[in-house]
């Protein structure tokens, strides 16, 4: 036993402690949850976790994640393909398509600016959004990542990085309040925030 616990315990605790958000006291609720729950429930959570590891893949365009490659946005024919919207993760590409509001297709950097916790600007898919843009079908590109220190960080250096390519650069409109994150904000302020876009100053 590990500081009064089983071996096998402690080591549940261990790795739903590695998770985001997640601390040791969470941890242990969460693994004693699993301990009470029947064997149909916490095997259930198993398959899931083992299901969505094998089937789910980043898509090779836009590098979120699907159960196909290309995703299915990127294979919309319906979905206007002159306008690319860059977000830093998978999950704002949810938050966006829970508005209902945009129709263009996605490009995640899978990541952020900050050298402080090692991501460089090589860490980011900014080369394969450039070689998206360079196929000329792209006509503007929404710079939409965090309105935080980091996300405008990488929003200037996506912006940079698109120089010369002749694309329209914008960046969402100030409804998103300053230090928020993109994935917590209300479906009425992304829409308004991406409806009202203006262009990013070089």
């Amino acid at each position: 036993m590990t500081r009064g616990y089983t071996e096998s315990i402690a080591r549940l605790m261990d790795l739903l402690g590695r998770m985001p958000g997640i601390g040791e006291r969470t941890a242990e609720r969460l693994a004693y949850h699993v301990l009470r729950s029947s064997d149909q429930e916490a095997l259930a959570l198993a398959d899931a976790i083992r299901e969505v590891k094998h089937r789910v893949r980043q898509c090779s365009t836009c590098h979120q994640f699907a159960e196909t490659d290309p995703c299915p946005v990127c294979s919309d024919p319906r979905r206007d393909r002159s306008v690319l919207c860059v977000v830093e993760d998978a999950r704002d590409v949810v938050s966006i398509e829970q508005t209902g509001g945009y129709r263009g297709l996605y490009h995640v950097l899978c990541g952020r600016l900050a050298p402080l916790d090692g991501i460089e600007p090589e860490d980011l898919t900014v080369r394969s959004l450039r070689t998206r843009v360079a196929g000329g079908e792209v006509k503007e590109v929404i710079v939409a990542t965090d309105p935080d220190m980091e996300g405008e960080a990488t929003a200037l250096y996506v912006r940079q990085a698109l120089e010369g390519t002749g694309v329209r650069v914008t960046r969402p409109a100030r409804g998103l309040p300053s230090g928020s994150r993109l994935e917590y904000a209300d479906s009425a302020v992304l829409t308004d925030a991406l409806t009202g876009r203006r262009e990013m100053p070089r």
